[in-house]
């Protein structure tokens, strides 16, 4: 009988695959990528055409030798790697080092891991799709001539350790050029104002917002016209002008695919990108459901589309109509305009099965793994229901020239709501009040609530804004959002606190070696071109060894340049006036992973180190002493007084010697501006450009 021999990636699969498949199939695991470059080297042949020098990944022996006997003994071998470059770039890799013959090699695919798709995969065999093999080529070779070329830069300059990379640099390029735009982020001063208004006939005031007068809209930008508007208004009758009620429909959301995937876990489940890709790999690979045996239970969780296939939307559309009835079922599916990127084989992330729902697996799940497939099978089974449904609800309240808006929205047609609700779906509100108004009909006021208000700075980068600023920009895959955001907090460029990513000094300092020696590697623009290139690879209209050739050379002259500007700088340790405690000599100071501290240079005699407190040349506002930079815990920089913590001062501006000239208060450095500490004070100016500030900095 004949046997057969299919090859996975991972470990997890073996077991379910070998179930659905029988006992003429052996199914074994090649544990990822089996060749790869050298680490000890480039491990590309610039010299003749760019060719890669593969190498057998070290550990990997043992197993390409359990496979080659299996090999042996199989008529035909099925390479079932993932459904993506990555897998196809594996198989390709498991032909050379197994040394397969082509004719008896199969590549099939499957985007689920259920009977029913391992099973079609084996009739829909092909050969490997170099197109895609040479599309991930093309992507390590360039992210190793990044890595590989400026890496060794860095630790010259700053200290070992660190690294560069073709996307890495890219986001630690947005993350940094956020925190500048907060950091220069000037207030600006408004008011709001409600008015309490008594309905004949009601016991409850009603609420009315201030919106402007008989010409639209106005913003009250001070106190002193705030005071303005509240003495006419005194003055004034209210009454309604004008009752609309309408109808809207608000649209069910699209499946998810990675990105959206990880932006909703991290808001509505705390999870990092790290850890919804951890989870979501399980559910993909298989996990043991209860009568059931162990079964992949949602399809392939790297994809940047929403196409789902036919079966599967007949399939929802037949369960959403059994389980709550025929008018929640979506007249027509959701669309969405390609970006030019979709890579369209895959479908969105989607529950393999619909009827699989989360009460049924909940006992056969972890909490995180359940939260996240009931997350995704909810997500999913909205997408294929009838939008919400709102009757709506607006008021406009005039008194004198002025204008006062009430609106409010009740639900007619829960649609997708019944099922799923994101963050930004609103809760509506019905206010009972609203029915007892009439155009003309006349107000008592009751009172007038006046608030100020200042404008709020660009908010901080989460992981997931962050992924979503890289999808917006076409920088990186599905495959590389969470491996990104993962080395640049291993590197401590960046840190996590409260869900918010900020910038370090060590991160400030290769931002700003990478911006000054290689600013088209860290240029969003160059790398979202060579994404698209990269897909071109993919698509087979352009050759892959012809986008290696053209970005190499520039990489090396860029390289060439920035060694002859570093050979210029001096970059020995800078000794202090600090004398060490134990030895007495005068300390250095260092790079650690936060950054800057002070050692003592008798290393490794004396091990002694101490924080690196750096003055700023300002004295402190409360005090009179020092202020010196400081980092948290966590590696993020502020500004506090040296005689902490008997001095509270802290400040995450940098001070200004400057008082203001208003209130006598301190200033702070606003970008290219000075401005008041206290946000009601106001007051701000140019400032001088000061060299020997932005070198501190």
């Amino acid at each position: 009988m004949a046997k057969y021999l299919v090859i996975v990636e991972s470990p997890a699969k073996v077991k379910t695959i070998k179930k659905f498949l029988g006992k003429n199939y052996e199914v074994a695991a090649s544990n990822g990528h089996v060749r790869d470059l050298p680490k000890s080297q480039l491990g590309i042949d610039l010299e003749h055409g760019y060719e890669p020098k593969y190498i057998t990944i070290r550990g990997k022996g043992e197993i390409l030798a359990n496979l080659r006997k299996e090999v042996k003994k199989a008529d035909k071998v099925y390479l079932a790697t993932d459904p993506d470059r990555e897998g196809e770039a594996i198989s390709w890799h498991l032909t050379k080092a197994l040394k397969l013959d082509d004719k008896h090699i199969f590549r099939i695919s499957f985007n689920e891991i259920t009977k029913n798709a391992v099973k079609t995969s084996l009739k829909q065999a092909r050969g490997i799709d170099m197109n895609l093999v040479d599309a991930q080529q093309a992507r390590r070779m360039l992210d190793r001539m990044v890595g590989y070329r400026i890496s060794p830069l860095l630790w010259a300059k700053v200290k070992r350790g660190l690294s560069a990379g073709r996307v890495q640099s890219v986001a630690l390029r947005i993350i940094c050029d956020r925190e500048e735009e907060i950091n220069a982020f000037i207030p600006e001063e408004y008011w709001t104002l409600e008015a309490q208004l008594a309905i004949p006939g009601e016991k409850k005031p009603l609420l009315a917002k201030f919106y402007g007068d008989g010409d639209g809209k106005l913003v009250i930008r001070s106190r002193k016209e705030m005071e303005g508007v509240l003495k006419e208004l005194e003055e004034e009758s209210y009454q309604v002008l004008e009752v609309k009620k309408g109808e809207r429909s608000k649209k069910p959301p699209l499946p998810f695919t990675t990105s959206t995937l990880q932006q909703e876990a991290s808001k509505s489940l705390n999870f990092s990108t790290q850890k919804t890709m951890r989870l979501a790999q399980q559910l993909y690979e298989g996990v043991d459901i209860k009568g059931q045996g162990t079964v992949g239970i949602i399809t392939y969780l790297r994809t940047d589309s929403v196409r789902i296939s036919e079966e599967a939307d007949v399939a929802a559309r037949e369960y959403i109509k059994n389980a709550y009835g025929e008018k929640y079922v979506a007249k027509e599916s959701q669309a969405k305009k390609g970006n030019g990127k979709i890579q369209d084989a895959h479908e969105a992330i989607r529950p393999s099965d619909i009827t699989r729902t989360p009460a049924m697996v909940k006992e056969s799940l972890g909490r995180d793994q359940f939260r996240l497939y009931r997350l995704i099978w909810n997500r999913f089974v909205a997408s294929r229901m009838g939008s919400a449904v709102y009757e709506t609800t607006s008021v406009q309240i005039g008194a004198g020239k002025y204008r006062f808006h009430v609106s409010a929205s009740k639900i007619l047609f829960e649609g997708f709501l019944s099922v799923y609700a994101g963050e930004e779906d609103e809760k509506p509100g019905n206010n009972v009040l609203l029915k007892s108004l009439g155009e003309d009909t006349q107000l008592k006021l009751e009172g007038l609530e006046e608030k100020q208000h200042f404008t709020q700075p660009p908010a901080h980068f989460t992981e997931a804004s962050l992924v979503k600023a890289l999808e917006e920009l076409g920088i990186g895959r599905p495959s590389t959002y969470a491996p990104t955001i993962t080395t640049l907090l291993g590197r401590r460029y960046v840190v996590k606190e409260n869900k918010n990513l900020y910038i370090t000094e060590l991160g400030e300092v290769v931002n700003s070696i990478m911006l000054d020696a290689f600013p088209t590697i860290v240029d969003d623009r160059f790398t979202a071109n060579m994404e698209s290139l990269l897909d071109k690879v993919a698509e087979g209209t352009v050759d892959w060894k012809a986008v290696v050739s053209n970005f190499y050379p520039d990489l090396e002259e860029a390289v060439k340049t920035a060694e002859k500007e570093l050979e210029k700088i001096d970059i020995e340790d800078e000794v202090t006036d600090v004398a060490c405690d134990l030895c007495g000599r005068n300390m250095v100071v260092k790079y650690g992973p936060h950054g800057k501290f002070l050692a003592c240079p008798g290393f490794p005699d004396c091990r002694n180190t101490k924080p690196y407190l750096e003055k700023i040349g300002v004295q402190c506002p409360e005090c009179g002493k020092e202020v010196v930079l400081k980092k948290t815990k966590k590696g993020r920089k502020y500004y506090g007084c040296e005689d902490n913590p008997e001095c509270g001062f802290m400040s995450w501006q940098r001070p200004s010697k400057e008082k203001c000239p208003d209130c006598g208060g301190y200033m702070v450095e606003k970008g290219h501006k000075l401005a008041c500490a206290d946000p009601q004070c106001g007051y701000i100016a140019p400032q001088e450009k000061n060299p020997a500030a932005e070198a501190g900095a």
